[in-house]
């Protein structure tokens, strides 16, 4: 069904549905119009509900956005009319088999009279996890069939684990302040004085690989996903803090076929065959040869992470002989490989908190 369809018809059944509660005189009047418009099981609010189904994808949003509007000023407007009615009719009156009381001048209405076990009781709806948060889970899951276990590591890292052992100098401009969050830190740790910039919100999850290899040897295969922080200006790709998925194995022989090859495995176990993925020269500090992880996407392809061989400094600076071992690495973005799964075109659209739209999940 295409998205114009479907809102010409909620502002059809809007505009019937508010025309009918507003004339509204008598109960007979009102239940007919409750029945008609927002029945449990035939109303014509429900049976265009079965619509959204059939919207694609990438409109799903908007015509989710635009059902809930219709429904909370329908289920407004018949509040309306039972406090009108109940006005005029003294301090209660029947609908079906129950009764309905306005209190004075509360907008609550409440229901009394005897029980009746045969008329439909209200459906509550169960919160779930959030989108990212199920993503997050998924990809757990897929990379953990491939062999790789999980690590965490902390949010707030020193200046050596996240630049110096990842092959990141003083002189880097990947340590400019403007690039990163650096923390204000007063008074001393450990009985040590810290200066300010010491510490900083981590600015990629390779941190956790790091951590990981300074207290495991070869051969190591795990993953890390979490949150990471960038002073990126928000738009409908880019938001100052977002989540990675990091992954690491070192081991004899690890080559830039097997870096491919999980890379492939992985995105097709999550989209299954619903996508295409590239790889394009680049470079990063921590890894050579680099390359840039696209994903095809409306016809067009988007960036979803960096990857490459791990540098051999790297290696080094954990303890590890880069002439033993050979280790390939990949960070991925979380949001854009949800908003990839999912159709939705901006990522900003997972922070606002809108149960509306994180409802469709």
């Amino acid at each position: 069904m295409a998205l114009s369809e479907f809102l010409a018809e909620l502002d059809e059944l809007l505009a019937q549905g508010m025309a009918a509660l507003e004339s509204v005189d008598d109960k007979e009047t009102f239940e007919a119009a409750r029945v008609e418009f927002l029945g449990a099981k035939s109303g014509r609010l429900k049976q265009v509900q079965k619509g959204l189904g059939k919207v694609s994808k990438v409109d799903k949003p908007v015509a989710g956005k635009r059902f809930n509007e219709v429904k909370v000023q329908l289920e407004a407007a018949l509040k309306q009319a039972a406090e009108a009615l109940a006005g005029a009719k003294g301090p209660s009156f029947i609908s079906g088999s129950a009764s309905f009381v306005a209190f004075g001048d509360s907008d609550t209405l409440t229901q009394a009279g005897p029980f009746d076990p045969t008329v439909p009781g209200t459906h509550f709806q169960l919160g779930h996890l959030h989108p990212l948060t199920q993503t997050t889970e998924e990809l757990k899951d897929i990379m953990g069939r491939l062999g790789f276990t999980v690590a965490e590591g902390p949010e707030v890292e020193d200046r050596w684990h996240n630049f110096e052992a990842l092959n990141i100098p003083a002189e880097h401009p990947a340590r400019d302040p403007l690039d990163n969050f650096y923390l204000a830190v007063a008074g001393k740790t450990a009985g040590k004085s810290v200066e300010d910039g010491a510490w900083l919100l981590r600015s990629q999850t390779s941190t956790v690989q790091i951590r990981v290899m300074e207290k495991v040897q070869p051969p190591v295969r795990v993953i890390s996903v979490g949150r990471v922080y960038r002073p990126d200006t928000a738009d409908a790709t880019h938001y100052p803090m977002f989540h990675q998925i990091e992954g690491l194995l070192v081991d004899r022989h690890v080559t830039m076929a097997d870096l491919k090859s999980v890379l492939r495995l992985f995105a097709t176990s999550y989209f299954e065959d619903d996508v295409h993925i590239r790889f394009r020269p680049s470079f990063f500090p921590f890894t050579e040869p680099s390359v840039e992880v696209d994903m095809s996407w409306h016809g067009g392809w988007i960036e979803m992470g960096g990857a490459g061989m791990v540098d051999p400094n790297v290696l080094r600076a954990v303890g590890y002989d880069p002439e033993e071992v050979t280790g390939l690495a990949f960070g991925l973005g979380v949001e854009r490989i949800c908003a990839r799964r999912h159709g939705v075109g901006d990522i900003r659209e997972f922070f606002k908190n809108d149960v509306r739209f994180l409802h469709q999940f």
